[in-house]
């Protein structure tokens, strides 16, 4: 545990500047929305350090096979920067913002097209939005959009490169897939199989269903409110990260149960070719 506590520390830091990354670049928080800031990035810190710093599983899975977790990180703390330094630049403009600003913005005209994950964005907006706002969220939501698919790019040359999960050494199914049982169900491959291919298919229809889900609800919660500039940010973020996360963790199962398979056939060949030899 003591060898792993530092790690955990730079991990929980990490975390906290990631979840305070908006309320640093954005000019005019209350009061209120510190104090609700720091009490989530403390709680992000100590679950983030408990985690780490044990070397028992809990809850995050392929903890010690990097760099899954890494890239998701990165790629989430990018979006929330970006689309923090945009919602900036309408208070405090500089070539920085201006220049982030019109690369969200030529994204987000670029995809805005019917039933494209912009537009249904788009249209869970209030009627009476300000053509302003609209034009805000187009911009916010393409820039998301465009570092999601980038992350998952990432992630494929880095698979591919570096041969992951079998290129890190041995991988451990309890310790990576914490929440994953392999004594349990049918055949541990199949369920692997299975369950990446629920993952990438989630993924692909997320971007679309939750548009549509906020809108059904908005029936009967009232409209969604997106004028806050923290609020926009994490939820333009979440939209994006999340479908690009379940990609991910769909690919990643694939290749373990590719890995499984891999080494069952190896096993099998070995023991066949002893049972050859003693005959």
């Amino acid at each position: 545990m003591i060898s792993r506590l530092p790690g955990a520390i730079l991990r929980a830091v990490l975390v906290v500047l990631l979840v305070a990354t908006p309320s640093l670049l954005l000019p005019g928080i209350g009061q209120d929305g510190k104090q609700i800031v720091t009490l989530v990035a403390i709680f992000g810190a100590a679950l983030t350090i408990f985690e780490y710093a044990s070397a028992y599983p809990g809850l995050i899975e392929f903890r010690d096979a990097p760099p899954f977790n890494r890239v998701r990180f990165i790629s989430l703390f990018t979006t929330v920067f970006l689309l923090s330094v945009i919602l900036r630049g309408q208070i405090e403009p500089t070539t920085l913002t201006q220049f982030v600003h019109a690369v969200g913005a030529l994204i987000g005209y670029a995809i805005d097209f019917p039933y494209s994950p912009v537009r249904l964005v788009l249209l869970m907006l209030p009627e009476d939005a300000s053509p302003q706002h609209v034009a805000m969220v187009r911009t916010v939501a393409g820039m998301s959009y465009l570092i999601s698919l980038v992350t998952l790019a990432i992630f494929l040359i880095i698979l591919r490169l570096h041969r992951w999960p079998g290129g890190n050494g041995a991988f451990n199914v309890w310790i990576n897939l914490p929440t994953f049982d392999p004594t349990t169900g049918s055949d541990v491959v199949r369920r692997l199989e299975r369950d990446a291919a629920f993952n990438i298919v989630l993924g692909f229809v997320l971007p679309f269903l939750t548009p549509v889900a906020v809108k059904t609800a908005a029936t009967l919660f009232g409209s969604v409110n997106l004028e806050n500039p923290q609020t926009l940010i994490w939820t333009v973020s979440a939209w994006a990260f999340l479908p690009a996360s379940l990609f991910m963790r769909g690919i990643a199962l694939g290749r373990v149960a590719d890995m499984i398979a891999e080494k069952r056939r190896l096993a099998y060949s070995a023991a066949e070719g002893v049972s050859v030899a003693y005959s």
